[in-house]
């Protein structure tokens, strides 16, 4: 059998740490290799076990669940997932890189969800750390792996409530000033905060691509693209969306999609 998840719980509340140990023990490819009953006590115990993923309740004495994480160095910092009984912190708790966000009481098949996001990103870091070292790079073999993964979802507040809309599912990102406008796959219309640039970076180049300074698109769903006068293009998505492509992207588009 490979190598066992080793997980840190970290919950001022006796209660719901024993809940969350006991459900950990039922999957025989995990080990809990610690337990804290405080922010500061769960960076002493993430310092010194090293686990690979820290599962945190998000209101702990002393220092929170986002304390934690920033009271870490690079080095001992694992993955982590947020856990609390309330949702209006999940915006936050994805925007730090969090691997999930578990709400209480925590479902035993959610839990195994987020192991295996854990597991999958920790395959990651290694394949990419080994192909780095393959070609020369070791030195930088650690920054080329922690490098943030691509995300699969994006939390969005709406009216009290966080919507999670998988990326898969998103047709368009528009920008408007500091706001973007995503559109679905079913023309679903959502918004966030957030610079279009950074999110771009979080986003796999293979799915999407950018059609203007504003736009980005998803790849999978370009069914047409039509030539406008100026040298400019209209991309038409399979959900009818049409988008202005830019004539410095019409290059990039062309090159992409109008050529076998």
């Amino acid at each position: 059998m490979s190598a066992r998840l080793r997980v840190v719980v970290a919950d001022d509340e006796r209660p719901a740490r024993s809940f969350l140990v006991a459900l950990l023990r039922s999957f025989e490819d995990v080990v809990v290799v610690g337990e804290a009953t405080s922010g500061s006590d769960a960076v002493a115990v993430i310092r010194e076990q090293r686990p690979d993923l820290a599962l945190l309740d998000w209101q702990m004495p002393e220092l929170d669940g986002i304390g934690v994480v920033r009271a870490l160095d690079k080095q001992t910092l694992p993955l982590f997932a947020f856990v609390t009984a309330y949702d209006e912190y999940a915006v936050r708790a994805f925007e730090v890189n969090a691997v999930d966000y578990l709400l209480k009481p925590v479902d035993k098949k959610r839990l195994r969800e987020t192991l295996n996001r854990a597991m999958e990103r920790i395959e990651h870091v290694k394949i990419v750390a080994g192909q780095a070292a393959r070609v020369g790079a070791a030195p930088d073999a650690y920054e080329t792996a922690a490098k943030l993964p691509y995300l699969e979802r994006i939390p969005i507040r709406q009216r009290g409530e966080v919507v999670i809309v998988p990326v898969n599912q998103i047709a368009a990102i528009v920008a408007d000033g500091e706001l973007l406008n995503i559109t679905t796959v079913r023309n679903e219309e959502h918004t966030i905060t957030h610079r279009l640039k950074d999110l771009e970076q979080r986003l796999d180049p293979a799915k999407f691509v950018r059609l203007s300074r504003g736009t980005l698109a998803n790849i999978d769903l370009i069914t047409k693209v039509t030539a406008m006068p100026g040298g400019t293009h209209v991309a038409v998505l399979s959900n009818g969306l049409k988008l202005q492509v830019s004539r410095l992207q019409s290059r990039v588009v062309r090159d992409r999609f109008l050529k076998l």
